[in-house]
């Protein structure tokens, strides 16, 4: 055999499976097949998303589109995954720019209207998950319910952070404080989207105040203590 035979390199057009630019094309390709998928759910629910109706909105064929995945359930969770991941983003990351205390927590109900403002004509996975999967046990409605909890206890930690800032009164309780902000956002879903109520917006702005005003201490202005935190308080 030749020497030039032996050192002869693998065709360029020939790339492995496994290397570099193929796996990330093909996360990019999951990735945008993930996006498409939270949007169709959003409109659809978690239950009315199909291999076969994304593979048409992505112009991929059904094996293209399943081999990232597996399964529907898989890519249902895949779904409650991303958009949790932009929850997080959009509503309790940017929160945790404001100091501690009162000013936080008016912030992440801040973030969660601009949300739910969005929401109200699109649609959320939260609320329609709820629905789809409240009796049905399994990985989805694990995945949906842990997403949940996780959310509430942020909202937890930061009114009992507000009580600790001396922005809430002592003996005023956490958890329902936080148990009436979730269910004002939900009567708001429930009040906008369904019923098309005019001003429901406003008032759940309003209902927010008057927990606040119902638990707060007097106070001038916001201790200087109460600075921002490096510390994650999100999982």
């Amino acid at each position: 055999m030749s020497s030039a035979a032996t050192l002869s390199p693998l065709p360029e057009a020939s790339e492995p499976k496994g290397s570099g630019r193929a796996l990330f094309k093909g996360q990019q390709t999951k990735q945008a097949i993930v996006q498409a998928a939270v949007t169709l759910s959003t409109r659809l629910g978690l239950e009315g998303l199909s291999i076969g109706l994304l593979a048409e909105v992505m112009q991929m064929s059904k094996s293209g589109v399943f081999a990232h995945f597996g399964s529907r359930e898989e890519l249902q969770i895949s779904v409650i995954d991303e958009y949790f991941n932009c929850f997080k983003q959009e509503i309790f990351f940017p929160a945790l720019q404001q100091p501690r205390g009162l000013p936080r927590l008016r912030a992440l109900f801040d973030n969660w209207m601009k949300r739910v403002a969005v929401e109200i004509q699109s649609g959320c996975i939260f609320i329609s998950g709820a629905v789809e999967f409240d009796d049905r046990p399994g990985p989805v409605r694990d995945a949906l319910a842990h997403a949940v909890r996780q959310w509430q206890d942020a909202l937890f930690r930061a009114v009992v952070q507000a009580k600790e800032c001396g922005h809430l009164a002592g003996q005023a309780d956490a958890a329902q404080i936080a148990f009436e902000i979730h269910g004002l956002i939900l009567a708001l879903h429930y009040e906008a989207r369904f019923l098309r109520k005019p001003g429901s917006l406003a008032q759940a702005n309003q209902g927010f105040e008057n927990i606040l005003q119902r638990n707060s201490q007097a106070f001038d202005a916001i201790p200087s203590s109460a600075g921002t935190s490096a510390h994650p308080d999100f999982p």
